[in-house]
């Protein structure tokens, strides 16, 4: 896996392809090729960015496809990066996704006398396909037998150079086909194209997709061919450049305040939540005896946090499970339970497996997504959008807070339904969330202590996260982002849990990131602070604004507005967002693309 452009149209192909590639450099990748047509198929492969290319050498074509790697099966070396060709140089093939049966299927094919040039899973793709092509078959008709020896997930592109056309399949692997002006598109992801189109075509699982001069689309499973909707994006192109910030990771961090309010724009009226069009019937939500939330990485962090939200507004037991291990314990689920999925790019393979998985035990299925038309999204019963633009940065920042934005709303629109608070409460509540973004603005205002913060300790080697109640998730949300970014070993806890172990690690040279805002908890997690400041450990607190006594336990103090204690997350992460920010700014790391870590994860 990673990302994936294919062009076919009058434009030189190379040139788009390339300009692709450099538009999917967000989603993590090790190395990239390409493969145009032009008197035969040509191909370039190189390890590392393509940041600083501008001619792949490719000279002119019309028909490209292009690919960033993010190594699974075999090294990182130019023989295993995409595209594949295959033996007789005339199939060429990038794919994302695992092919779980690729051992048999290099066996088998060496035996027909194959020889393989990679180490790679993908390399059986055009093999396959030229196999069956010798046993008389059309490219078309042996690119449908190759896939049904396939087994795993897979969106592969496929050019022969004998053919004027792209052929496309997809399983449980995110491709999207964009349509121009008598031009066409493929790729994983829209900003890829989207400089030329917003007009996209999302494949559904088991489509195979023929490009020529006009997109037509069989689905296996149904057996006959389908129309599927042409969509117009309403991403602007502006909202996938930099501008004036020097990462996209800062960028998405000063648009949190605006991606708030554009997530509450409309569903707030007075002390009503109302949710466009929205298909779970009142009827319901009332009868749903148990929420349980799936999710992965930061957005498991959000699930634990609106898990507080939706149990204090909705007064309705609430779980939260990872997505990769719901489905391994056999969850005891019925139609009573409402399962709530959360992803900010749609296309998390884990959470779609388990939102499958939920669906075969008769439960429902309310999405938290950014990504409009995305596989998560087309699985669920409701989808109740982010609304958050796009995000670039590989580490999540703008989808944490908005996903929050959603469950808090989500919490407040049970409530009123379930009649669990008075209007005046549920009103109050609500006027909290709107303060948010002008809030949140004046968190940003102060980015200057948290520089301060980070040149200070961006030498160290461990850093540990300590919050209570809902601020507990924010601490494993902050030691996450250090991890991400800078390559700190960082550990979150419940601050009361420090005694159970981690206590064992402070010392001087242990920076210790406390949020420790007035709220509920708040004499308890003084009592954590002075527990670690016993040790010689180095106290970071995240406090609210105006508390004068926290100075006196601390060594650097982070101020936030004071809220409600359902509210702090969404101003209390922003400190540790720009603290691992710095930090890796100082430590010159890659902050948009960190080693090893890909934007939407879509193997399980």
């Amino acid at each position: 896996m990673c990302g994936i452009i294919g062009y076919k149209g009058a434009r030189n192909a190379n040139e788009v392809v390339l300009k692709g590639l450099k538009q999917l450099e967000y989603r993590g990748y090790d190395s990239w090729g390409i493969a145009s047509l032009s008197d035969g198929i040509n191909v370039v492969k190189k390890v590392g960015k393509i940041s600083g290319v501008d001619d792949a050498g490719l000279g002119e074509s019309r028909i490209a496809i292009g690919h960033t790697r993010w190594a699974t099966h075999g090294g990182v070396t130019e023989s295993n990066a995409h595209p594949h060709v295959s033996s007789d140089g005339k199939i060429a093939v990038i794919h994302n996704g695992i092919i779980e049966n690729y051992y048999e299927l290099r066996v088998f094919l060496r035996k027909e006398g194959f020889k393989f040039k990679s180490e790679t899973d993908t390399e059986v793709i055009p093999c396959l396909v030229e196999y069956f092509m010798k046993n008389g078959s059309s490219f078309e008709d042996a690119f449908r037998e190759m896939l049904l020896k396939l087994k795993g997930s897979y969106a592969i592109v496929a050019v022969n150079s004998d053919k004027d056309k792209m052929l496309v399949a997809r399983k449980a692997s995110p491709i999207v086909i964009g349509v121009g002006q008598d031009e066409f598109f493929v790729a994983s992801d829209v900003p890829a194209f989207l400089e030329y189109t917003n007009k996209v075509i999302f494949i559904e699982d088991n489509d195979i997709v023929e490009i020529n001069s006009k997109v037509e689309i069989e689905n296996v499973v149904l057996g006959k061919k389908v129309d599927r909707e042409i969509v117009e994006i309403d991403y602007d192109i502006d909202q996938a450049q930099k501008g004036k910030y020097e990462h996209f990771m800062l960028k998405e961090i000063y648009e949190q305040p605006d991606a708030i309010r554009e997530t509450i724009r409309g569903r707030v009226n007075g002390a009503r939540v109302e949710f466009e069009k929205f298909g779970l019937s009142d009827d319901y939500i009332a009868g749903v005896e148990r929420v349980v939330i799936i999710a992965c990485g930061t957005s498991w962090h959000a699930g634990i946090v609106g898990k507080f939200m939706i149990e204090a507004l909705g007064k309705i037991p609430v779980e939260v499970d990872y997505s990769s291990e719901f489905r391994y314990r056999n969850p005891v689920i019925d139609d009573k339970t409402l399962v709530v999925a959360i992803s900010q790019s749609g296309e998390t393979a884990d959470t779609l497996a388990a939102i499958k998985e939920a669906k075969s035990k008769g439960a429902k299925v309310l999405s938290v997504c950014n990504v409009m038309g995305s596989s998560v999204a087309r699985e669920s019963d409701e989808t109740i959008y982010t609304r958050a633009g796009i995000e670039i940065g590989v580490a999540s920042t703008k989808a944490f807070t908005s996903q929050l934005a959603v469950l808090y709303l989500f919490g407040v629109y049970v409530a009123q339904i379930r009649k669990t608070w008075d209007k005046d409460h549920l009103k109050e509540r609500l006027e909290y969330l709107e303060k948010i973004p002008e809030q949140m603005e004046k968190v940003l205002k102060g980015d200057k202590e948290i520089i301060a913060a980070a040149e200070k300790h961006f030498l160290k080697k461990n850093a540990l996260y300590l919050g209570r109640g809902t601020n507990y998730p924010v601490a494993l949300e902050g030691a996450l982002k250090l991890k991400e970014v800078s390559y700190i070993h960082a550990e979150g806890y419940p601050a009361a849990e420090m005694k159970h172990g981690p206590i064992a690690l402070i010392d001087n040279k242990m920076p210790v990131v406390v949020v420790a805002v007035q709220d509920e908890s708040y004499e308890k997690i003084k009592s954590n602070i002075e527990e670690i400041r016993a040790r010689g450990g180095i106290v970071i607190n995240v406090a609210t604004e105006g508390d004068k006594k926290i100075k006196d336990i601390s060594d650097i103090v982070l101020y936030v507005p004071e809220t409600s204690g359902l509210a702090y997350p969404f101003l209390t992460v922003m400190p540790l967002q720009l603290l691992a920010y710095h930090i890796a700014k100082f430590r010159e790391c890659d902050i948009d693309q960190p080693k090893n870590l890909a934007k939407s994860v879509t193997v399980e």
